[in-house]
């Protein structure tokens, strides 16, 4: 039987397209979440196993690691979608800010490939770990650079956790910039943004979608980035 594909933060956004998209090609999926909304129950619905877990606290990413050894003994796949979007305009606390991005987007990522490396490498077929990156990994940002210096630090953990748990688990990032507006997004934000990537669109989760399930699929390809940008490096 087929080892089930762990999704943290899976309950909104690109993780929850994720979640639904793998659940309904009958993959085992187990989804991790911070606080209760609706698309818990609805992934409930659809079989998934939902966990809470806030990995902002060394005490939560303990538990989540004990309560996913509780209920199964090897993975298919990990994929790292937990993420904040904290900025330093919002704090004078950077000590704090610094901190609690390094410890979503890098810390949980590390403490988790190595608890459940065993796990992953139990299969009779190749594993993967995905890190769900960020396009400012490599640009930085002036708003958000604590953030970014985050997402670049979990860049760097897949050049890293490629080489040690090779061969029996690949593991790669998918490295999003524009992939989905918020409902409240002004029209004239949503013109800016478009113009900042060569083709000028905003594709929406499934292509994150599809390059999980590339990833999945493919036999060769680890260490590497997948980056989800519309060109938007050459602008």
């Amino acid at each position: 039987m087929t080892s089930p594909i762990l999704i943290t933060g899976g309950t909104q956004r690109l993780g929850l397209a994720i979640a639904k998209d793998l659940l309904a090609q009958h993959y085992k999926v187990i989804v991790t979440y911070r606080t209760k909304k609706p698309s818990v129950d609805e992934l409930t619905a659809l079989g998934a196993i939902l966990i809470q877990a806030d990995f902002s606290t060394q005490d939560g990413l303990s538990k989540l690691i004990s309560d996913i050894k509780s209920h199964t003994k090897s993975l298919r796949a990990l994929i790292h979608n937990a993420s904040d979007w904290d900025q330093e305009a919002d704090t004078e606390d950077y000590n704090t800010l610094f901190q609690k991005m390094m410890q979503v987007h890098a810390n949980a990522p590390y403490q988790l490939n190595l608890a459940f490396q065993d796990m992953l490498s139990a299969n009779d077929i190749v594993s993967d770990i995905i890190h769900m990156t960020d396009y400012v990994q490599v640009k930085g940002s002036k708003k958000h650079i604590a953030y970014a210096a985050s997402k670049a630090a979990l860049h760097n953990l897949t050049l890293s956790f490629s080489a040690l748990l090779a061969p029996k688990v690949k593991v790669n990032s998918i490295a999003p910039a524009l992939l989905m507006f918020n409902d409240d997004d002004s029209a004239a934000y949503r013109e800016k943004a478009l113009k900042k990537s060569l083709l000028e669109i905003c594709p929406g989760a499934q292509e994150a979608v599809k390059a999980v399930n590339y990833l999945l699929s493919s036999d060769y390809t680890t260490g590497q980035t997948l980056h989800l940008d519309g060109g938007r490096h050459l602008k």
